[in-house]
């Protein structure tokens, strides 16, 4: 017969009297010591010959009622062979394992900035190429979760989500960048199992393919009309698109300049081997055009180093624009011709490839003009410059860009080579 009631139970409380314990039969006790706030409920039993016992809870969280059900069917379980007491340690225990297992769990977005920091800045000129990839593609998919926690389900839905949004090229580079990143936390013993390896570049953006994609006069016409009327599109971003096309440089050369670089007085721009592809520094003249879009990119620039600064908060580690800034200012311009086929900004260097030779710029000196090698035999030998040659075609087709953008017809004795040369 039980030997506690509610009514003892609150006597002794509102008293203030304290005691070790008092049973309530059946390995049920109530415990009310000196340090204790309030009485607490403890189990005792016998398991394998030995007494033990167990808190199971305090009266204020666990009435007398709540209490004798709780000890019935632990009483049950260890009827039936269970140390009732052994298995609370061992959910705590476990408990425990897992909070501190979650702790010191490596995320995918830690793992990516370690392989970037270690792997990729020292050794790389290009280093935000990757830093971008990662924080746009790869962080928002799988960033948070933990390295041995990601599938191949997870690596599909990521390059699905790219592909979706029409950049299959993009999927591809994010799946080979993913695999190299899971490959370093192998060898750091973070995972035993790269998610990416059932992977091949057909399920990501397929084969990419060499694009041949360039503007036709007509074409950059209407590429000057819609920079001026493209609702958001900013007057540096029309200085910058024209600086890619009189230029033929590439993208990240021209957004991660420095005015240091340039000598606008003498009207050369000194393209430091750090920031081209090829590795080839090269000394690119500026035509009349070209330094007054530059001279006007000046007042924009805010004293800053940077030839094409940051703008508000777009990157903590980036003080330069974006690789990503000038893609979305193009989409601006093309939803302003709705009926010119789709082209990139990678395709202006084609488009001023193709109308240097249209202009009759020997062939030597347009590549040059993009600051490609010379092939073969003659390009280990031949390390001309063509210094003069390229001011002369640059500013040429400089000049054809004003009076494209004038809407002025174009019409001028193609450049020759000299005898001689």
């Amino acid at each position: 017969m039980p030997k506690l009631t509610d009514a003892q139970i609150r006597a002794w409380i509102k008293a203030g009297e304290r005691f070790e314990g008092k049973s309530d039969g059946n390995g049920l006790y109530l415990s009310y010591r000196e340090n204790y706030q309030t009485p607490v409920w403890r189990f005792r039993y016998k398991f394998s010959g030995k007494a033990r016992a167990m808190l199971i809870g305090s009266y204020a969280e666990l009435s007398l009622s709540k209490a004798r059900e709780t000890v019935k069917e632990l009483a049950a379980r260890v009827a039936l062979g269970y140390d009732v007491a052994g298995e609370k340690q061992q959910r705590k225990a476990d408990a425990l394992a897992k909070i501190d297992a979650e702790k010191n769990a490596i995320r995918v977005f830690q793992l990516a900035a370690e392989y970037f920091e270690r792997q990729i800045l020292p050794r790389w000129k290009h280093p935000d190429i990757l830093r971008r990839r990662i924080d746009k593609d790869i962080n928002p998919c799988i960033g948070k979760m933990k390295v041995e926690d990601v599938k191949p389900r997870h690596i599909d839905d990521m390059l699905k989500a790219i592909v979706d949004r029409g950049a299959p090229t993009v999927a591809t580079d994010v799946l080979r960048w993913t695999r190299r990143i899971f490959d370093y936390g192998i060898k750091r013993h973070a995972l035993e199992v790269n998610p990416c390896s059932a992977f091949e570049i057909s399920d990501a953006g397929g084969k990419e393919v060499s694009r041949d994609r360039w503007l036709s006069r007509d074409e950059l016409i209407k590429l000057f009309q819609a920079m001026q009327t493209a609702k958001g599109f900013s007057r540096q971003n029309e200085l910058t698109f024209k600086l890619l096309l009189a230029l033929c440089v590439r993208k990240m050369e021209l957004c991660a300049a420095q005015w240091v670089e340039f000598d606008l007085n003498e009207g050369i721009w000194h393209l430091p081997a750090e920031r081209t592809k090829n590795g080839d520094a090269i000394d690119i003249p500026l035509s009349p055009p070209a330094l007054a879009w530059l001279k006007e990119l000046h007042t924009f620039s805010c004293n800053s180093k940077w030839v094409l600064p940051a703008r508000k908060m777009q990157n903590r580690m980036i003080p330069h624009i974006q690789e990503s800034t000038l893609p979305v200012a193009l989409a601006k311009v093309r939803a302003e011709m709705a009926d010119v086929p789709n082209f990139t900004i990678h395709d202006f260097r084609r488009t001023a490839r193709t109308h240097l030779a249209a202009l009759g710029c020997d062939p030597v000196v347009a590549e040059r003009c993009l600051n490609h090698r010379i092939k073969g035999v003659e390009g280990i030998y031949n390390r001309h410059q063509y210094f003069e040659e390229r001011k002369a075609a640059l500013s040429q087709w400089a000049d054809l860009l004003v009076a494209l953008e004038r809407g002025e017809q174009y019409n001028v004795t193609p450049l020759v080579k000299k005898k001689g040369q």
